[in-house]
């Protein structure tokens, strides 16, 4: 059993260095996993009303529809940047959409997957933000404006939420919250923690839970895998010369 986790690739075009190095990694693992776990912000805004996406989406969502037609499991957990995405996956048979994450089984242990954006209880602004964005009159909004101004939209506040990032990182350190965020969700059976969100790769065990923060692909370019009963966080950097391969 192999399981690929990734999470905060924050696409954008296709064109993008991140956005081109995200499908030549992906391409490389056709065939190669199991089960392919997304753990939100894959897109950098994406707020799926209906069965469409934006065109500049396309080229990632049709490498992922390969995946499900080989057989590949994928478990979209959504994002803060990418929600309310059930609808347009609703005829993908190997798709399973959680909105506020969950529970997952991995062979004979319990793991708890999750964006992170919820890992804060002091970060009430953004608690608040995030039942406005998950509204019925936002999405009733999002619904009939013409997509052109949708994504103008979305790239404007996608600067804006960039600088806020970069004030909270300094505000509230990640690896302090998210390893009081694992504690608690051990207590309700679920040793094994796995999250994204913050942007910083690192894999911490502690006295009752393991937690694996998956980091972003657009700097680190980490992600983990769960082979032989352990995870393993990897980068897998892109390189000048087009060398690929992944690193421990």
């Amino acid at each position: 059993m192999r399981i690929l986790f990734l999470a905060d690739a924050h696409l954008v075009h296709p064109d993008d260095l991140n956005y081109r190095h995200f499908l030549t990694f992906l391409k490389g693992q056709l065939g190669q996993v199991d089960t392919l776990v997304l753990l939100g912000d894959i897109f950098e805004f994406w707020i799926g009303t209906q069965r469409t996406a934006y065109a500049a989406q396309l080229p990632a969502l049709q490498l992922l529809e390969k995946f499900q037609y080989q057989g590949t499991q994928i478990v979209y957990v959504e994002g803060n940047h990418d929600f309310n995405l059930a609808p347009y996956f609703a005829d993908w048979p190997n798709v399973t959409v959680l909105p506020d994450g969950g529970g997952f089984t991995l062979g004979d242990q319990e793991v708890f997957l999750a964006h992170g954006d919820l890992a804060n209880p002091d970060d009430r602004g953004y608690r608040l933000l995030r039942t406005f964005l998950r509204s019925a009159p936002l999405r009733w909004l999002a619904h009939i404006l013409p997509s052109g101004l949708s994504w103008r939209i979305a790239e404007r506040a996608s600067r804006q939420s960039k600088r806020s990032r970069n004030k909270k990182s300094r505000r509230w350190p990640a690896q302090d919250i998210l390893s009081n965020y694992a504690r608690d969700i051990s207590q309700r059976g679920y040793p094994i923690i796995v999250t994204g969100h913050f942007h910083q790769p690192f894999h911490e065990k502690g006295d009752d839970y393991e937690l694996v923060a998956l980091g972003d692909w657009i700097h680190q370019f980490s992600y983990a895998v769960y082979e032989d009963g352990r995870f393993e966080l990897k980068s897998c950097p892109p390189s000048t010369a087009g060398d690929s391969s992944p690193s421990s």
